[in-house]
């Protein structure tokens, strides 16, 4: 189990490489990853608490150990404002999904280049592939943005990210690493296998 790094508890890790973000939603992640998988070197984490002008993605690398990119994020635009407030795993709601996600491969489409996930958490996110959830890079993903309309754009649901970084934050995670995103939902907080798994499970490759 993905718990640990170098002798150290994998979450006490990933707050030292990110103090910016809420420990308790990198213990959260950490856990979900510990069940999912071994062999994980990279991670990325989204807490959609945070407002979408806050940089509230973080990807690790957790092989080295070290932080690889603290990020602009946006929602679905069907999930709220500033703020996403509402996340669903339903064709066409146009809203963000929160749990785990395991990276596939790298695209061209008609966002530019991207990258398709799927979701390990049956009845919250196991659509995303279906729903053409992908990281992708957009216009609206920008200070400049933020600074004219006091919010990021928002997408269909997606998490996109500034186009500058778009290539290199996808290369990073691609191709069967993960992805955590957060919001206190207390459902999934509650229901998530993953969330609530004891040790040794390997949930995510069932």
């Amino acid at each position: 189990m993905t718990s640990s790094v170098r002798g150290q508890p994998l979450d006490r890790t990933l707050t030292r490489l990110a103090p910016n973000a809420d420990p308790a939603v990198l213990r959260l992640a950490a856990h979900a990853l510990g069940c999912a998988s071994a062999n994980a070197r990279r991670l990325a984490v989204i807490d959609y608490s945070l407002p979408s002008t806050a940089r509230r993605l973080w990807v690790f690398d957790l092989a080295r150990p070290r932080l690889l990119f603290e990020e602009l994020v946006s929602h679905g635009r069907g999930s709220g404002d500033a703020r996403a407030r509402a996340f669903s795993n339903t064709p066409e709601s146009y809203q963000s999904s929160l749990g785990l996600f395991r990276t596939l491969d790298s695209y061209q489409g008609r966002n530019g280049y991207s990258l398709r996930l799927k979701g390990l958490e049956p009845g919250i996110n196991d659509r995303a592939y279906q729903r053409a959830i992908v990281i992708h890079g957009a216009d609206y993903v920008s200070e400049s943005f933020i600074e004219r309309t006091g919010r990021l754009g928002r997408s269909q649901g997606c998490p996109a990210v500034r186009k500058e970084v778009t290539r290199p934050l996808i290369d990073s995670i691609k191709g069967d690493q993960y992805l955590f995103a957060y919001y206190p939902d207390q459902k999934w907080l509650a229901n998530s296998a993953l969330l609530s798994c004891q040790s040794g499970s390997r949930l995510a490759r069932r």
